[in-house]
């Protein structure tokens, strides 16, 4: 008996690959491709590596996302977009709960995701693919958190206000990952407290003309 068979797989070894479902397959794809993307830049991953490092075949990345740039992309909308669940897995109760928890849920994200996510979101002004991306995600951020809220989506006032608030949420979670001078506490009792505050205090005055927002 050699020494593999006594200890089984090398630990160097390539992955065995697992029988899956396509939904399945793909979404292991995009989250290997997410820590990859994370570790380095987009120019120093190869597609070979993120099969390899899937367990896959080098075709089935390109069935799957065309190409390595459009798997980048994916990677990139993953990163910031905020799917519906997160809005609806919101607890029941009042509006100080539901802005807390959607606060802890984008944390916890951007914790898992730190590298992935901050490379993302620091794509400002090098690529126009990633900016309309991010352009894209913003508006969505608006109406997810206007849906937690329970307001309207559709006056615009609301809309800036948020996108406004969006650019603040950016920042404290860099004061946070990158330079360390507010603790993942510190930025939830930041990012909670001020959204409470606009849509309490600074939402109901939006208006010039003194008419309620709809």
């Amino acid at each position: 008996m050699t020494v593999r068979q006594q200890i089984g797989d090398d630990v160097t070894a390539a992955p065995r690959r697992r029988r899956l479902e396509p939904d399945e397959r793909r979404e292991e794809i995009l989250v290997c491709a997410m820590h990859l993307f994370g570790e380095r830049p987009y120019a120093a991953v190869s597609t070979t590596e993120l099969a390899a490092r899937a367990g896959v075949a080098r075709g089935l990345i390109n069935h799957y996302f065309g190409t390595k740039r459009e798997l980048y992309l994916e990677v990139v909308r993953r990163m910031v977009t905020i799917p519906r669940f997160a809005i609806e897995q919101l607890p029941e109760g009042p509006l100080e709960t539901r802005i807390r928890a959607a606060v802890d849920w984008f944390l916890d994200g951007v914790a898992r995701n730190s590298k992935t996510w901050l490379a993302a979101t620091g794509a400002i002004g090098q690529d126009p693919e990633v900016e309309k991306i991010l352009a894209d995600a913003d508006e969505l951020a608006a109406d997810r958190v206007l849906e937690a809220a329970r307001l309207s989506a559709a006056a615009p006032e609301l809309r800036a206000m948020v996108r406004s608030y969006g650019g603040m949420v950016k920042s404290a979670a860099r004061e946070w990952l990158v330079r360390q001078d507010l603790t993942r506490n510190q930025v939830h009792l930041v990012l909670s407290t001020t959204l409470l505050s606009l849509i309490r205090d600074a939402a109901p005055g939006l208006r010039e003309d003194g008419k309620p927002l709809p």
